[in-house]
């Protein structure tokens, strides 16, 4: 029966409108997977380049304790280097700020860190564009700026910026903001949103601005694994002394990470709905070849096949359209998704425009990263809905009477 169902649907002895039918209903399945292949792809290169870039200068969790200051973060960090899952810890101060430069005010996030340290637990060190990161250590009172941050208040290294911090100086003459010009001492960029608000100074003059004295607001932690990084921190926080809590990055940057996801989830099954309604337009090439063939039907009835023999003739007939087109559309997909930098570059090229302008998006050309089970999912998902559009057809045509088709003949 499933030969049959397949003579049926490649066969070039068919009704030409049914034969048209049954070609846009492959097109479409073809447009629906490919398109579905490659945006998904895009997708998840946003999604990677966006998670090298932030995190870049994000640490794969904190330690810090649950009220006030860390005073002794020397031993709080030489004990969890001593644990297995612990790469590098590394003591910091971070809290927000408004910078001024020469005609503007910007609000900023200003973190105190040991240089030395730092380079174990992010890349900020490596993605410097101006300075270096060591400078802060030799030269007190000097920050290091995101490259957008500085391009936005006028400054570059050798200018001052004014700091005003989010404590307050009582003098004789009235309470004021605490304010301190900073030396801009280097730039960094990391082609990403933290470039635009991310400012650094060394542990010793944020402990001096913010009044801390030889106190931190906690232990910056790198993991064995950054993905797994949630898991180990829950881990470790089981260990930590009382008073001390444990934060990982996805409780820090999640939301935007859970964003990227749903916004992906989201585009998936609208471009489903492509492929669904391909696979629906099955229905009416079925319907149209179960018309064309009643009288083979019959035929088949009388010789003996059962009423499932039939049915599974028209679901492999439908089947055979889908899975072509399926085929086809997978393999278009994967083409795109694995060449899409060249296939924009061409696009440029040939509209005389640019697809992504660089001071805007962070990137060039468009990235893309290809999963197999993101191309499993789609095969599959598009399978089951053809199997579905397949089923009524199929029935309907396993009902027909051989007797009543036959008296006419």
């Amino acid at each position: 029966m499933l030969f049959v169902g397949l003579r049926y649907s490649f066969s070039r002895k068919r009704n030409r409108f049914a034969s048209v039918i049954a070609l846009v209903s492959m097109l479409g399945m073809v447009l629906g997977v490919a398109s579905l292949i490659t945006v998904l792809s895009i997708m998840n290169g946003f999604s990677a380049e966006l998670r090298e870039r932030i995190l870049a200068l994000v640490p794969h969790g904190y330690v810090e304790p649950v009220a006030g200051n860390l005073n002794d973060w020397e031993t709080v960090a030489e004990e969890l280097i001593a644990s297995p899952q612990v790469v590098a810890a590394a003591p910091y101060i971070s809290d927000q700020v408004i910078l001024a430069g020469p005609y503007l005010l910007r609000g900023a996030v200003l973190t105190g860190i040991e240089p030395n340290r730092e380079a174990a637990v992010s890349r900020v060190g490596q993605s410097m564009t101006s300075g270096r990161l060591d400078d802060l250590a030799t030269e007190p009172f000097t920050v290091v700026l995101g490259a957008t941050l500085a391009r936005t208040l006028g400054v570059g290294p050798g200018d001052t910026v004014q700091a005003t911090l989010p404590k307050l100086t009582i003098t004789p003459l009235g309470t004021f903001p605490r304010t301190r010009r900073l030396l801009v001492s280097g730039l960094f960029s990391v082609n990403a949103q933290p470039d635009s608000y991310q400012a650094y100074v060394s542990l010793a003059t944020a402990q001096r601005l913010f009044g801390l004295g030889t106190g931190v607001d906690g232990v910056q932690v790198k993991t064995t694994d950054l993905m797994a990084a949630p898991r180990q921190l829950a881990q470790l926080a089981k260990t930590l002394p009382p008073g001390l809590q444990a934060r990982d990055w996805s409780q820090t940057q999640g939301s935007l990470f859970q964003a990227v996801r749903m916004e992906k989830i989201m585009v998936g099954l609208l471009l489903l709905s492509v492929v669904a309604v391909a696979a629906f337009n099955i229905v009416s090439t079925l319907v149209m070849s179960v018309a064309e063939k009643r009288g083979d039907i019959a035929v088949l009835r009388t010789m003996g096949a059962r009423s499932m023999g039939i049915m599974s003739i028209f679901v492999a007939h439908g089947l055979g359209l889908a899975a072509t087109g399926i085929t086809l559309g997978a393999l278009v997909g994967i083409t795109l998704a694995t060449h899409i930098a060249a296939v924009s570059a061409w696009l440029e090229r040939l509209l005389g425009v640019s697809l992504f302008d660089p001071t805007v998006y962070f990137i060039s050309e468009l990235p893309a990263r290809l999963l197999w089970q993101d191309v499993a999912w789609v095969v599959g998902a598009s399978l089951s809905l053809s199997l579905l559009a397949t089923l009524y057809p199929a029935w309907r045509a396993s009902r027909i009477a051989p007797a009543e088709v036959l008296r006419y003949e």
